[in-house]
């Protein structure tokens, strides 16, 4: 069987899974590859396919890992969720993309944007999967990430899963100082800014620490400037491009929407809005409200051998498989 080898992940800021995890071909119920998707400013941008060792054709996960747009690369995807892809019979392609605040919003975007035209572009050919068959999946930065894939790739994926993402990222849960988190001890800037550069990266190493850069632009409300370049107070209609619930259509595909009512990073009203948008423009979807969920509910407690966290799981893959058999 394949195995699939996990480390702590030191930090775990905005989604970023406590477990890392790395492929090792033991002879081989699915395979790894990594592929780099594009190059920019001298940036090398991968992404990891997993599938079974065969050559059916199969329906694609595009796989977006989050992170706050901050850390976290291709890695963070947990091993218990990534099989349960697998058995139930997609190739997985988790995506990194370049971070903030080396790149701004627009080119985050604009890396996603150009790995989804890579898969659909060359997945047949490169891994055999079903172009017309993809669904994007994402937790919290990459949920957010996710439901931009609602509006802004073309053709439009087939469907959204978006676990305690978001779709609002000029709102004062973001632009003004959280009181969750300046409960913990302050960051300077100074210390925040040593935890990143000027060159523009992908996938850091773990002893980069840039979750404090995080922590920093939490506690002072900057994310939003420090993110994207703009000021959601003086630039508003800057982040119409960039905000999913200004941008529901009745276009839009079919949602998956998973959020935990006690977390504490990414606010349970934000998947409640979206929703309310997909029920004004009449666009199919789900809501799943987990009661006393923490943010990251689906890694913790035991992940998927978690028996309500199992049963939320197979409602994904029901949900998946709705939309892309």
């Amino acid at each position: 069987m394949h195995s699939v080898d996990c480390t702590a992940s030191p930090i775990r800021p905005d989604g970023a899974h406590p477990q890392r995890c790395e492929a090792k071909d033991k002879g081989a119920s699915f395979r790894k590859q990594t592929f780099t998707y594009k190059v920019a400013q001298d940036c090398e941008i991968k992404a990891d396919v997993y599938r079974k060792a065969d050559r059916v054709v199969r329906p694609a996960i595009f796989y977006i890992h989050g992170g706050a747009l901050i850390v976290g690369n291709r890695r963070a995807v947990a091993a218990d969720q990534l099989q349960r892809y697998i058995d139930a019979g997609y190739a997985v392609i988790s995506v990194d993309y370049r971070l903030a605040p080396e790149t701004k919003l627009k080119g985050i975007i604009e890396d996603i944007q150009d790995a989804y035209a890579w898969v659909r572009s060359k997945g047949a050919e490169l891994f055999q999967i079903d172009p017309e068959r993809i669904a994007v999946v994402g937790h919290s930065a990459g949920g957010y990430l996710t439901l931009m894939t609602g509006f802004c790739v073309s053709p439009r994926p087939r469907a959204l899963v978006s676990f305690y993402g978001y779709g609002d990222i000029a709102g004062a849960w973001y632009s003004r100082p959280d009181p969750f988190y300046n409960q913990e001890p302050q960051v300077s800037q100074e210390e925040a800014y040593r935890t990143v550069g000027q060159k523009a990266i992908s996938d850091p190493p773990d002893e980069s620490n840039r979750g404090l850069f995080y922590l920093y632009c939490r506690q002072k409300g900057l994310w939003p400037k420090e993110v994207a370049g703009y000021d959601p107070d003086t630039q508003p209609k800057a982040f119409d491009p960039y905000c999913p619930v200004r941008n529901v259509s009745r276009h839009y595909p079919s949602t998956m929407l998973l959020h935990g009512d006690k977390d504490t990073d990414v606010p349970f009203e934000q998947s409640v809005l979206m929703e309310k948008e997909f029920q004004r423009h009449g666009v199919k979807h789900e809501f799943i409200a987990v009661p006393n969920g923490e943010h990251g509910f689906d890694g913790i407690e035991g992940g998927l051998r978690n028996p309500p966290t199992a049963r939320i799981f197979d409602r994904v893959i029901a949900f998946l498989n709705q939309h892309t058999r």
